[in-house]
């Protein structure tokens, strides 16, 4: 096979395992802190590090934050079952009867590689409410085989590649329970559409010809649209134990500027954790997801791809997580912070033909001050 190179989560609950090494200089008076043991920094004092918004900071304090997310999918499935490339190719094209467009597909995603790197800040203006927000650049690659137009003999393949700036993340956390270690705050945030919705790339078509296309929904950087995000987080621990739960949506405010808006999204995270030390954890993670369809349609996607119809999108996901927690205790690592996590899907059923999610990775870096 020959490979072109063109420019380019209804469910419940949750396992995972956060790993945050540690490094740290002074100390913080914040939730991570033992309060029972002023000079102690519990290692599981924060959620597994792909839980964001999951803490909150006393008066003053201040956090910056580095997340490296990467996240792999490959071959074809619709709903529960897994589609062979034969099933694929004998799909109707949404888009039979414009011009070049045969009647079924014919172009093939088979994996697709996600790279995240996520850049977050907060600040508490006093003990109640805590501001957060989080920048993030992404690069998004998709491999691809091009069938001939009978759908008989494979022709060649591509990769497309979209890489800038995603939507940032504006955030407020209020407290409403804090008592021994049971803590309670509301999460309102808000998606800001700084990511580009108009990406293009090269393809091979059917026919053997190379052209420039604006690229399908999954590989465009952003919504386009000022997305609401509310919901509520609350931890609580025993001993050397911990846990947490955390609700939250993501609510599109309606179409983009290319007329389609985005599936809405809902998740349910819960988690556990050891501390074997206070400078060491691990925890377990489960996040329950449901994702919508995209509703309309950006005018200038289209072929003969399941990722260019919109109807392709979304579905309901159950994933579990592990991983380990370190943080500095004292010298000049004290309450640095670093963070593992590795997650892979447990149940997908998804909204017609589309990629399914292999695995995603996740480590991280937190320090508060």
């Amino acid at each position: 096979m020959t490979y072109t190179r063109l420019t380019g989560l209804k469910g419940l609950t949750a396992a995972t395992c956060v790993a945050a090494f540690a490094f740290t200089a002074p100390a913080a008076a914040h939730d991570g802190i033992d309060h029972s043991a002023p000079s102690e920094i519990r290692a599981d004092g924060h959620a597994p590090i792909s839980v964001m918004g999951d803490h909150m900071h006393k008066e003053g304090e201040i956090m910056f934050s580095y997340r490296y997310k990467r996240m792999d999918m490959s071959d074809v499935r619709d709903g529960t079952d897994d589609l062979s490339n034969a099933e694929v190719l004998a799909t109707p094209n949404r888009f039979f009867g414009m011009p070049g467009q045969p009647p079924r597909l014919r172009i093939i995603p088979t994996e697709m590689v996600m790279d995240m790197h996520m850049l977050g800040a907060m600040y508490a203006p006093n003990d109640v409410v805590t501001l957060m927000v989080m920048g993030m650049y992404m690069k998004k690659e998709m491999d691809h085989i091009t069938f001939n137009p009978a759908g008989t003999t494979q022709i060649g393949g591509f990769t497309t590649v979209a890489e800038g700036f995603g939507d940032t993340r504006v955030s407020a956390l209020v407290r409403l329970h804090d008592e021994n270690n049971t803590k309670v705050h509301l999460n309102i945030g808000v998606s800001l559409p700084t990511g580009s919705i108009k990406e293009e790339d090269q393809i091979l078509t059917p026919m053997g010809m190379v052209q420039t296309v604006r690229l399908p929904y999954p590989m465009q950087l952003g919504s386009g649209t000022v997305d609401v995000i509310p919901g509520i987080t609350y931890t609580d621990r025993s001993g050397d134990i911990s846990w947490g739960g955390q609700v939250l949506a993501t609510l599109r405010s309606g179409r983009n500027n290319e007329e389609y808006q985005l599936g809405n999204v809902g998740e349910f995270t819960t988690w556990g954790a050891y501390q074997f030390a206070p400078w060491i954890s691990t925890s377990l993670r489960l996040k329950a997801e449901t994702i919508g369809k995209v509703s309309g349609q950006d005018a200038r996607i289209m072929g003969p791809v399941q990722t260019a119809d919109p109807s392709n999108h979304g579905g309901r996901f159950l994933e579990a997580g592990i991983g380990v927690n370190l943080v500095g205790q004292e010298g000049i690592i004290r309450g640095h912070r670093l963070a593992i996590e590795a997650s892979m899907p447990v149940v997908q059923d998804l909204n017609g033909p589309q990629m399914k999610r292999d695995w995603t990775l996740t480590a991280g870096w937190q320090y508060a001050f």
